[in-house]
């Protein structure tokens, strides 16, 4: 019984921090790392101390969760607020086919002055 609760309590820990590495720790670091590790632990307790249906089922387990949490952060736009979303709606016309290259230099002065104006 003590080993089913082990197991259970690393498959959470292992999940748990996944979300955090995914939600609050950007990046591939210790949190990641750990719960990877967690979840390993996991399976391998279960194969090792209680048996194959239970590392087969800890295993399916493990692997589902980690899918579900993923497809839930994905799913909670987590990521437009981790990333910068700037659009340009503006263009410089300097370089615009048709335009001469010795017509750059005049025109790059030309607009430089109208911004300092």
């Amino acid at each position: 019984m003590m080993n089913v609760i082990f197991v259970i309590l690393l498959a959470i820990v292992g999940v748990v921090l996944l979300l955090m590495e995914m939600f609050l720790l950007p990046g591939f670091g210790i949190a990641g790392l750990s719960g990877f590790a967690s979840l390993v632990g996991a399976v391998v307790v279960a194969y090792v101390k209680i048996g194959a249906v239970a590392g087969h089922i800890t295993l399916g387990a493990c692997v589902l969760l980690a899918a579900l949490a993923i497809y839930g952060f994905l799913k909670s736009h987590a990521l437009e607020k981790m990333a910068l979303d700037t659009t340009i709606d503006s263009k410089v016309d300097l370089a615009a086919p048709g335009k001469k290259i010795e017509n750059l230099e005049a025109a790059a002065k030309k607009m430089d002055e109208q911004n300092t104006k």
